[in-house]
């Protein structure tokens, strides 16, 4: 199975018709229906690694302030304790753990809810470790690579480019020189598979306006490292929403 790394942007995208939720709806119907999904989401961040290990997780709506219909949206999936176990056993002496105090969020149903509307599929949340580096983070996503061969697919969503603050709310179109040229940036690396600065972005001159916190970003240094050079990689959804919201995503499929 692929690997996917979604740009997730707002949270409304779970019931609003656009071209993104459209393309993730395309993108279901192309890749079918994975044996379950295994999903790492920037909005799970622990002090350590920690797995779901439960057979009916829970849809947590972790935003404030939006329409009730949208706190109104039910995504019921179930979980699959056999996943949970491969994924322990996978990250075993990486001080992983069992963890059922969070659930869903909406950094995976807000997409899921468009690529497989039936929530027939399970789903398993692995958190980020804010302790780690980002070549920590794709040392432990090596180690997810097979989980691949056994139908899963490896679900991670984030956003290149998160700074909430300077988001021009009046004007959705809005392109900030800043963004756009660490967006593209980022992208450019990522399809060469050029790791080096991809792991050291914070070097780039724009990185500190782009990700001024780093969970949107992590995401990915887990796809990258559940990938390997053999994988083609294809790009989705290359826009910035408000200045400074990207939604450019990438899928990792075997060649």
């Amino acid at each position: 199975m692929p690997v996917i790394f979604v740009g997730h942007g707002s949270p409304m995208n779970a019931i609003n018709n656009n071209e993104f939720t459209q393309t993730w709806a395309q993108l279901g119907k192309e890749l079918g229906k994975p044996q379950a999904i295994l999903a790492i989401s920037a909005h799970w961040y622990t002090n350590a690694t920690a797995v779901q290990a439960t057979p009916v997780p829970e849809q947590i709506y972790d935003m404030f302030g939006f329409p009730q219909a949208l706190y109104d949206l039910k995504y019921p999936v179930v979980g699959d304790v056999n996943l949970s176990r491969n994924v322990l056993q996978n990250l075993a002496g990486t001080g992983i753990k069992i963890d059922n105090s969070w659930g869903i969020d909406h950094g995976v149903w807000s997409v899921l809810v468009h690529m497989y509307p039936e929530a027939d599929i399970p789903v398993v949340q692995l958190s980020i470790d804010s302790k780690l580096t980002p070549a920590q983070m794709f040392a432990l996503g090596q180690k997810l690579q097979t989980l691949r061969e056994q139908g899963i697919l490896i679900f991670t969503s984030g956003n290149l480019v998160h700074n909430l603050r300077m988001m021009d709310r009046s004007d959705q179109n809005a392109e900030f020189t800043w963004a756009k040229e660490f967006d593209n940036w980022m992208r450019d690396k990522v399809v060469e598979r050029d790791l080096e600065p991809i792991l050291n972005y914070q070097d780039y001159q724009y990185a500190d306006l782009a990700a001024p916190t780093p969970d949107h970003m992590d995401p990915l240094f887990y796809a990258l490292g559940a990938t390997t050079d053999a994988d083609k990689v294809s790009v989705f959804n290359v826009k910035r929403v408000a200045g400074s919201l990207s939604m450019t995503s990438f899928i990792w499929q075997a060649a």
